[in-house]
């Protein structure tokens, strides 16, 4: 039998640019009380890889399997620190639901967040991130294909989830670094053309 599960309050300030979005918390998450807190998940070492200090020197020709990508701080209020100093925050799009184990697939009886009322507070988020397709696919559902029910527009990212499962593009840490690199230009206050 699944029970009702309820999403954290979401962890954003002032500085905050990009909204990162999963679908709601894993049973591991929910167990740490921390966002992400499978320790398999790739979620915290991907941030690492694209807003720390490489551990060794790296060229376009360096192979993938060579390349050292810093860790997360093992003190997980060191790691939203981190992450909010490098302008993101972080609040799923479901508020709560009922869910079998972690898997999205078993998600029923969703309610969204109040994601008008977020934007309303924060009007420096100009991004909001999907962890992967559920989470993308659940707020168009609520919130419209392009985000029209937003009291204003936000660049909407659908991007491949930091889940540990591999599928046919997303192999491993490397390939989803070099996914999420879409949101650099967003959280530096580099606007793509055409959104500015």
């Amino acid at each position: 039998m699944s029970e009702r599960i309820y999403s954290f309050p979401p962890l954003i300030d002032d500085r905050a640019r990009v909204l990162i979005s999963g679908t709601a918390p894993s049973v591991k998450s929910l167990e740490h009380g921390q966002f992400y807190g499978h320790p398999q998940n790739f979620f915290w070492r991907v941030v690492y890889a694209l807003f720390g200090e490489p551990q060794t020197e790296q060229s376009a020709a360096t192979p993938a399997s060579e390349i050292l990508y810093p860790s997360p701080d093992a003190d997980y209020g060191k790691r939203l620190d981190f992450l909010q100093a490098n302008r993101l925050a972080l609040w799923d799009v479901i508020n709560s639901c009922e869910r079998e184990g972690s898997l999205d697939v078993n998600i029923k009886g969703e309610l969204p967040n109040d994601f008008p009322g977020l934007l309303e507070h924060y009007p420096g988020i100009v991004c909001i991130a999907f962890n992967g397709s559920k989470a993308f696919d659940t707020f168009r559902k609520y919130y419209g294909k392009d985000g029209g029910a937003l009291p204003r527009k936000v660049a909407l990212l659908k991007m491949p989830s930091t889940s540990p499962i591999p599928t046919k593009h997303m192999r491993n840490l490397h390939d989803r670094v070099e996914a999420w690199k879409t949101i650099l230009p967003y959280a530096q206050g580099h606007l793509p053309a055409g959104e500015r």
